[in-house]
C-alpha cells in the first residue's frame, strides 16, 4: 500500500520528486546555536531582528546579545540602519551592508570567522543563493555556516489556511523546506554537512490563552519526537569543501 501511494506521489520516475527527509527530534534553536558559538569567532548575518530589537533587550531574549556572552569574538551585519546604529552605541561591533552583495561584503576586509551564523534571515532576501555566494569571503576554511529559516511544513502554517489566512511573517519572500536549504547549499558550492529541524521556545504569559497554549506545545513537542517534520523551523549546517 504504502509502495503504491511513494510511486503516485513521486511521478515521473527520471525526475523524483519525493525527497529524503532526517529522522532526528528537534533541536532548540537558541541553545544550539549558542552552543556553536561558544568559544568562536563568530559573525552574525541579520542580527538586529528588525523591529523587535527593543522588546527583545527589555525580556533578555535577544541572541545577538547572548551570542556575545559565549563567544570570543562577535560581529553583526545588517541593513537595518537604526539597529545597526544602535549596537553600535552599545559598544558591539557591527556593520550596515547587503551580505547579497559580494563586493561590499569583501570591502569591509574582516577577519574570516570560525562560524556565520544566518538566522532567520535567507526568508527575507530577494536572492538567497546569490547571499550563501556572498558570503563565502566571512568564513574561515574550516569555519562553519550556519542557515536556520522556518519550516514550510510547520504546524501552524497549514492550520492558519483554515481560518482563510496565510501565516507569514509580512517581510518574507520565499519559504523553504530541507530540500531547498540542501539545493541551495550545494549550487553555492557548500559542502552540506548536517540538516534538521529546531523548535522555538516561545515564551508564554500565565492567562487561560497562554494554559492553552502550553499544553498545545506540550502534546506538540512528545508528536515531534517521532514525527519532527512539522517542526517550527529547520536549519542546515554547511563548509567550504576541501
Amino acid at each position: 500500500m504504502l509502495g503504491s501511494v511513494r510511486q503516485l506521489l513521486n511521478g515521473d520516475p527520471s525526475i523524483g520528486w519525493l525527497q529524503p527527509l532526517p529522522g532526528e527530534p528537534p533541536v532548540d534553536r537558541r541553545e544550539t546555536l549558542l552552543e556553536l558559538a561558544s568559544g568562536r569567532r563568530v559573525i552574525h548575518l541579520g542580527f538586529t531582528d528588525d523591529r523587535q530589537t527593543e522588546a527583545k533587550l527589555r525580556d533578555g531574549r535577544w541572541l545577538h546579545a547572548a551570542l556575545a556572552n559565549v563567544s570570543s569574538e562577535l560581529v553583526g551585519l545588517d541593513l537595518d540602519v537604526p539597529g545597526v546604529e544602535q549596537a553600535v552605541g552599545q559598544g558591539y561591533e557591527a556593520y550596515l551592508v547587503d551580505v547579497q552583495d559580494r563586493l561590499a561584503v569583501e570591502r569591509l576586509a574582516l577577519p574570516p570567522a570560525d562560524l556565520v551564523i544566518g538566522g532567520e534571515i535567507i526568508e527575507h532576501v530577494e536572492s538567497p543563493g546569490l547571499l550563501l555566494r556572498a558570503i563565502k569571503p566571512l568564513l574561515k576554511e574550516d569555519g562553519l555556516l550556519v542557515i536556520t529559516t522556518p519550516n514550510a511544513y510547520r504546524i501552524a502554517g497549514f492550520l492558519a489556511p483554515l481560518l482563510g489566512e496565510e501565516l507569514i511573517h509580512p517581510d518574507h519572500v520565499g519559504i523553504h523546506s530541507i530540500h531547498t536549504l540542501r539545493t541551495l547549499g550545494e549550487r553555492a558550492g557548500y559542502r552540506v554537512d548536517r540538516l534538521g529541524y529546531y523548535q522555538n521556545s516561545p515564551t508564554i504569559e500565565s492567562t487561560p490563552a497562554g494554559l492553552l497554549a502550553r499544553l498545545v506545545r506540550s502534546i506538540q513537542a512528545a508528536f515531534l519526537r517521532f514525527r519532527p517534520h512539522w517542526s517550527d523551523g529547520i536549519y542546515a549546517v554547511y563548509s567550504l569543501p576541501t
